[in-house]
């Protein structure tokens, strides 16, 4: 996958970018990552990108030209493949369920804005905008690295194991079961005795049944649009008694 990120601030991709899996992933030629610095693109000679709001009000606003010309002199905009997105407190909710779509994309671009905000009219431009929650950064940089985090590990080679990350939370719509490791005995905290049964469907149901359960407690509301099976309705059932009972 081609990942091209258009920032005023590219050193701010470098660490994140360039280590732990994604860097690994760049290694191996399945990520291709850009960082365009549009400030480049500025044909002013204080190579300025924005300025002050028609109508007026507080703050600066980028520019429509610097970005455009930055999109246009490294993507091909008429390209169906290609997901040019926004990343705006505006956009709409960033889910896993985008993630896995946008994984399957050709090419992705992420524009970062800064100031108080783009010009309007950059907005003609963009497939896609996304925000990654109801709060206002300092620019568009860190969402950015969250949704190129989100999105590159569902790239097919980037995780060895597939199932690592079918099973996350999210992924099929419920938060994901408890893990344990070593040592079985942590300050009187045992690990649950299925776990060590070696009894695989018995492991199988438990993790099913905590993951509801934990989903219920933490997480209802995703329970409301969840497309429950015959065995999952019976194990939240069991979960609500047990609940229920403690109460």
């Amino acid at each position: 996958m081609e990942i091209k990120i258009f920032s005023l601030f590219p050193e701010m991709f470098e660490g994140p970018l360039g280590s732990s899996l994604i860097g690994k992933a760049q290694e191996k030629d399945i990520l291709h990552i850009d960082v365009i610095n549009f400030r480049e693109y500025s044909t002013n000679k204080h190579k300025s990108v924005d300025d002050y709001p028609f109508g007026g009000g507080a703050g600066m606003v980028l520019q429509p030209e610097p970005i455009v010309s930055a999109l246009r002199d490294n993507l091909d905009l008429d390209d169906p493949d290609t997901e040019v997105i926004l990343m705006s407190p505006q956009g709409k909710p960033f889910t896993q369920e985008a993630a896995c779509a946008l994984a399957q994309k050709k090419q992705l671009a992420f524009v970062c804005g800064h100031y108080e905000g783009f010009d309007e009219r950059i907005r003609a431009f963009a497939t896609q905008e996304y925000s990654i929650g109801d709060y206002v950064l300092t620019g568009g940089e860190l969402p950015a690295m969250v949704m190129i985090d989100t999105i590159s590990r569902l790239i097919p080679g980037v995780i060895k194991e597939q199932e690592s990350y079918e099973e996350d939370s999210f992924y099929h719509g419920l938060l994901e079961y408890p893990h344990y490791t070593r040592p079985q005995n942590f300050e009187g905290m045992e690990v649950p005795e299925v776990l060590l049964s070696g009894h695989h469907e018995n492991i199988r149901k438990w993790r099913k049944k905590e993951s509801l359960r934990r989903t219920l407690l933490r997480r209802p509301d995703l329970l409301e649009h969840y497309e429950f099976n015959k065995e999952e309705l019976k194990l939240l059932e069991e979960v609500k008694a047990e609940l229920a009972e403690t109460e």
